[in-house]
């Protein structure tokens, strides 16, 4: 099943690059999705990165692991440690601890910086009025790397219906005119990457720009939280 999916996906998305969304699964059922040709992965959390990811778990050294979840100020050492991007920087503050610690680490950490396009109270991320004012300082920082933003769809409406998809479609289309401006102000940068579509809206993601989807269900099934 999950080869059949990943290779239908692939099929569809094109140069779209796929992250296989592996947070509360198991290494043995990652294992299954590289053994498909998966090499992409995004976690939420960053003790799940270090049980899957970090060296040991005798993975490919092509498997990539990216943090797409909020990253606790506690957490930062061991994200900047593990993760091969931060998709999720959703605060100078955060920034700020990130470039520090990577400078520890002898390293410059690429990120992406996360935007609440859907405008959503329970969501984390610059808002789109600020995020530009935002880059302007955390690309200044010496530890950081800005390749591009996030965003998350909006949830607070009924999948399918025709104002989610106006709405889903909206963000999108929000986020990629934050990009395009970005690129337009700082070319030099290369802040292209548009991470924004999972399991039940990559379609509209797609159609808006996105570069990178991130599917989780719709490759491992439903997840069981208990």
């Amino acid at each position: 099943m999950i080869a059949d999916v990943i290779e239908s996906l692939k099929k569809q998305l094109g140069a779209v690059s796929l992250m296989a969304v592996s947070k509360t699964r198991t290494l043995d059922e990652v294992r299954r999705a590289v053994e498909c040709g998966q090499r992409l992965f995004g976690e939420n959390h960053v003790q799940e990165i270090e049980a899957k990811f970090a060296p040991g778990t005798a993975l490919p050294s092509s498997v990539r692991c990216e943090m797409i979840g909020h990253l606790q100020s506690n957490k930062v050492r061991k994200a900047v440690m593990y993760a091969s991007r931060i998709d999720s920087v959703d605060s100078v503050g955060l920034a700020l601890k990130i470039s520090d610690e990577a400078l520890r680490q002898g390293k410059v950490m690429p990120v992406l910086l996360e935007v609440n396009c859907s405008g959503e109270d329970a969501k984390t991320g610059f808002s789109p009025d600020t995020i530009l004012s935002a880059v302007a300082q955390i690309r200044e920082l010496p530890g950081i790397r800005i390749e591009g933003f996030m965003t998350v769809g909006p949830v607070l409406c009924t999948v399918g219906t025709e104002i989610w998809r106006q709405k889903t479609r909206s963000a999108f289309r929000q986020l990629r005119s934050i990009r395009d401006e970005a690129v337009r102000k700082w070319p030099e940068d290369n802040m292209s990457e548009l991470s924004m579509g999972m399991s039940h809206d990559w379609e509209i993601a797609v159609e808006e720009g996105s570069t990178m989807v991130r599917i989780g269900t719709m490759i491992f099934g439903e997840r069981n939280y208990g």
